[in-house]
């Protein structure tokens, strides 16, 4: 076992295998991960506060436990053996220990078969609960610190996490009973932290009715102050306002209303929106509630759509460079068009009162005069947005400070809120002892985070589910060209419905951190709340942290350029300096997040370097990352094993992530997918996106005997490589996930050698040069490619152009339209081509759109003279596919079966066996109503059965539901609600 010590050994690398390196159950832990965020009802940790790129709960604890146990093993003590006399038990006892207690693989299967007849199996048709809710016993716990004490000789483990984001890692060790570190850089998520982590477990669920009591003489004190503006309606409560930025009209000076369309319903109870009307007499738009048919045709008269506006008083066009113009001169207003209202039949609609727009210029009046004030005593931000940033539409639209994003009646409700909990904090500090009232404040500031996130001009109205979605229904700070306004002090609404979350998200989170306040750890000395440490502050410098102190360190850390975390939480950052400032001053010194010290790759840092800003961001995270994983290296135990938890689709991420762990001293032992999200959403359907969750465990590397060769390394790197892919493509796994799940053992080879050179010399330094991770990558992603091809056509050869396996390679691969243009330029090389000159410019299969390619039709093919019904010759069998695909959509099948003789393609095996894999690889997820979501699926399917119906169709996935809208990660469900101007990540 370990020394303890930070050096490390061969003896001790070799030390008892973990779990994690030897299996993992990812089929289940895939399902339970998807029905723990699939159902509308997020676990409790996600409700209680923004933050971005959370891990399922169930696979942080399967993470955590399986870095920690033992393999199973037949000399395990006689107690052991007895409790697991086989590998199948103890293994059967690790996913009950996770709370999966039935066969979720069996269940889902079940789920797919009703779904496929028309039936809804509910929830219960896996026969126990989501995994996560699930807490182990004393019983449980007692038996896992015996494993413990054989493996390490003691019950007593510490967890790190260094990079903690919002804490499903360290929460899941804590109700293990673990001694647990928590840091984050991030002072926003180190208060995250502290609410999800400490507090639920050192004061239970009785700390709840605190929260709610003071939560409720500050909503009383706020009600005081802000009842005059927001008027009762009659016959219903009030619900909120929907509002709609104006600029003026060049022509006529009148302000022009701005939305991408006036949607107000559409779902099953019915079609509603509000129709803009404008009459030249008039000195502003008016507007009128229409239903049904009426509302079909009124939504769609958008008057902005991608930055462009139309003017509805002269029907011209206003360039996106005026509104730009009119925002940064101040002149851009907002108009009210309609109120919503909640009745006892449900949601309904009105057009705003003179009372309604009497309210609100008498808020935007009394703004104005507690504005000064307010500044002077710091209760409301005078921080400006910066200009360095990766998301410039916020200054782009005018709004320059942070209290910019938000509407007169908005920022006047969020200032007296915040003014009202100081006035209220020095009599709770002396109701309560000091950690009880510093807890009760943490949870009324996340509230007034709360209210700021649904209540700013970035948050809009869900036609299809009738709510308001918040600010972060997205990773950055879209341009709302309409936007919603919350009721504030209206009953359940508002304040009172964020006092609520953070309430009813306590008691959650509390309930789950149950088991840290069981008496077996009491009596082992020290509770695990007692023995839990949140820090603030950089990963890079852990120095409350001893040498080899550590059992484990697991982490989730930042993910590339897929997120850049400061910048999105400067949004709260300037309202929790000023609330939950008070309690962790130390935390929020700085004016704004620290995005110097933050491990991202951000390219507005390096703007002024022009195209150079790409490639020092990543260096820069490169480096960033490595200094995070030498100290994870320097505080971890010789025997400890580092668990990397990793989701990114681009090979740069993955590199720059390998480079940093290799250089700080680690070999991958194992990798592992799950898969987290579903693929089958609208969104997915359309964009390529990652699904899979890649965890690698890691050892601290022993000294080698030197150098290696890629030359020889490179038959095991495509041995391992190739029978690693075949195993998980048994399990299910395919697309985009495959690659990445075969970057692990290409890693794991690299890794255990490095370093690993190359024969090319170094014309600066005269010596060979190092390998670049992505190599081993790239020559893993042809070994995939080649496997992918031969199950495609189901084992048989065929010769198809290089043009044609690029286009299926790309279906397989992606399983979508648009994908990223670099990783088509390198799906291009494996087969052999280039991507500008071959698949763009000659074949014409796919348009650039900025950073991404998209996919073409036959039809938009045709436009571009590759497609020609009148051919009977093609120098690609793509091109033959969809001159006969478009044949059969125009003409029908007669025409279709016509051209397929007269071109000699019904009796052309090379066209029979391109078609056959092309329904393999072009996904076939349908919509409610059966009919295929991709056109493409849907013509290869029409030849199928029309002309070759002995070739066997795919197997179909459930027909897809049309996303909900959730708290994180967001939603792209209404992208034509929210016309961005950008495509959606």
């Amino acid at each position: 076992m370990g020394d303890g010590t930070g050096g490390v050994t061969a003896a001790a690398a070799q030390a008892l295998p973990r779990l994690i390196e030897e299996w993992l159950p990812v089929q289940e832990l895939g399902i339970e991960a998807r029905r723990e965020n699939s159902t509308g009802q997020h676990p409790p940790p996600n409700r209680l506060h923004v933050w971005w790129a959370r891990r399922p709960l169930v696979v942080s604890r399967a993470a955590v436990l399986a870095s920690l146990l033992p393999a199973w093993r037949p000399d395990l003590p006689a107690p052991l053996r007895e409790r697991f006399p086989t590998r199948e038990a103890y293994h059967a006892w690790f996913r009950w220990l996770l709370g999966i207690h039935g066969d979720p693989v069996a269940a889902r299967a079940r789920i797919a078969e009703a779904d496929a007849r028309g039936q809804r199996l509910g929830r219960e048709a896996y026969g126990y609960g989501r995994a996560f809710t699930f807490s182990p016993d004393q019983d449980a716990l007692m038996l896992l610190g015996q494993i413990f004490r054989h493996a390490f000789g003691t019950g007593e483990l510490t967890v790190l996490d260094p990079t903690a984001g919002g804490g499903s890692i360290p929460l899941e060790a804590i109700r293990l009973g673990l001694t647990v570190h928590a840091n984050e850089l991030n002072p926003v998520a180190a208060v995250v932290l502290a609410a999800t982590l400490d507090y639920p477990a050192r004061f239970g669920e009785a700390l709840a009715d605190d929260i709610r009591q003071w939560g409720d003489r500050l909503l009383a004190l706020v009600r005081s102050q802000l009842r005059p503006f927001f008027p009762d309606p009659e016959g219903g409560v009030l619900d909120g306002y929907l509002w709609a930025r104006t600029v003026a009209c060049p022509q006529t000076g009148k302000p022009i209303p701005l939305s991408p369309n006036w949607w107000l319903q559409r779902d099953d109870r019915g079609r509603a929106a509000a129709r803009l009307l404008a009459h030249p007499d008039w000195p502003a738009c008016r507007f009128e509630i229409v239903y049904g048919t009426a509302a079909d045709r009124a939504a769609e008269q958008g008057t902005i759509r991608r930055g462009v506006a139309v003017s509805p008083w002269t029907g011209e066009v206003v360039d996106d460079e005026y509104v730009k113009r009119e925002a940064q001169g101040g002149r851009m207003g907002q108009q009210l068009y309609a109120v919503v209202v909640k009745t006892p039949q449900g949601v309904d609609f009105r057009l705003p009162t003179e009372a309604d727009l009497a309210a609100a210029a008498a808020a935007e009046a009394e703004l104005a005069r507690r504005l000064p004030a307010w500044l002077a005593r710091d209760i409301v931000p005078d921080e400006e947005i910066p200009e360095v940033s990766n998301d410039p539409r916020p200054r782009l639209y005018g709004m320059t400070r942070w209290r910019d994003l938000f509407a007169p009646r908005q920022l006047l409700a969020l200032g007296a809120t915040v003014e009202a909990l100081r006035a209220l904090e020095p009599e709770l500090r002396d109701a309560l002892p000091p950690d009880r009232a510093r807890a009760v404040l943490t949870y009324l500031a996340l509230a007034v985070d709360k209210l700021a996130d649904y209540n700013s001009r970035m948050a809009r109205w869900h036609s299809r589910r009738g709510v308001i979605t918040n600010t972060f229904d997205r990773h950055d700070f879209s341009m709302k060209w309409s936007f919603a306004e919350m009721a504030v002090v209206a009953a359940g609404k508002g304040l009172d419905w964020a006092v609520d979350q953070v309430v009813d998200a306590y008691r959650g989170i509390a309930r789950l951190a149950q088991p840290a306040r069981l008496p077996l750890w009491q009596r082992a000395g020290a509770s695990p709340v007692e023995r839990l440490r949140v820090t603030q502050g950089d990963a890079r410098r852990l120095a409350h942290l001893a040498d080899g102190s550590v059992h484990l360190v697991c982490i989730d850390p930042p993910y590339y350029d897929n997120v850049q975390y400061g910048e999105l939480s400067d949004f709260f950052y300037v309202w929790l300096k000023r609330t939950a400032g008070r309690c962790y001053p130390e935390w929020f010194a700085a004016p704004l997040a620290d995005k110097d010290n933050e491990a991202v790759a951000n390219p507005a840092r390096f703007a002024g370097l022009g195209r150079r800003s790409r490639d020092l961001a990543r260096q820069d995270y490169e480096r960033k990352l490595e200094a995070i994983f030498q100290e994870c290296h320097r505080v971890l135990r010789a025997d400890g094993v580092l668990t990397v938890m990793f989701t990114h689709k681009q090979v740069d991420a993955w590199d720059a992530l390998a480079m940093a762990l290799v250089r700080a001293g680690f070999q991958i032992t194992a990798s592992w997918p799950v898969h987290t999200e579903s693929e089958h959403s609208l969104h997915q359907a359309k964009k390529n996106a990652a699904q899979s969750t890649i965890l690698l465990a890691c050892r601290k590397r022993p000294a080698g005997d030197g150098p290696v060769w890629w030359d020889d390394l490179r038959g095991e790197l495509a041995r391992r490589v190739r029978e690693r892919a075949t195993e998980l493509a048994a399990l299910g796994i395919g697309g985009v996930d495959l690659f990445l799940a075969a970057y692990g053992p290409a890693l794991a080879v690299i890794s255990a050698r490095w370093p690993v050179l190359l024969s090319e010399t170094d014309p600066q330094t005269g010596q060979p040069r190092e390998l670049r991770p992505e190599t081993a990558l790239d020559l893993a992603r042809r070994e995939v490619l080649s496997l992918r091809r031969e199950r495609l056509l189901h084992g048989q050869r065929a010769r198809f152009d290089h043009e044609t396996d690029w286009y299926l390679l790309a279906w397989d691969t992606f399983k979508a339209v648009e994908f990223p243009a670099d990783e088509a330029r390198k799906l291009a090389l494996a087969v052999g081509l280039d991507l500008d000159e071959d698949v763009i410019r000659r074949a014409r299969l796919v348009q650039r759109k900025g950073s991404t390619v998209a996919l073409l039709t036959p039809a938009e093919r045709r436009r571009r003279g590759v497609v020609d019904p009148a051919a009977s010759a093609f120098p690609r069998l793509v091109d033959a596919v969809h001159t006969a695909m478009l044949v059969y959509e125009e003409d029908g099948p007669g025409a279709c079966g016509a051209f397929l003789r007269r071109a000699g393609l019904l009796q052309h095996a090379d066209f029979r066996q391109c078609l056959q894999a092309l329904l393999e690889a072009v996904p076939r997820a349908r919509r409610p109503d059966g009919r295929f979501l991709r056109p493409e699926a849907e013509g290869l399917e029409r030849l199928r059965q029309a002309f070759f119906p002995e070739i066997e169709p795919p197997a179909e996935p459930e027909p897809v539901v049309a996303p909900r809208q959730l708290a994180f990660p967001g939603a792209e469900d209404e992208a034509d609600e929210d016309e961005t101007g950008e495509e959606q990540e």
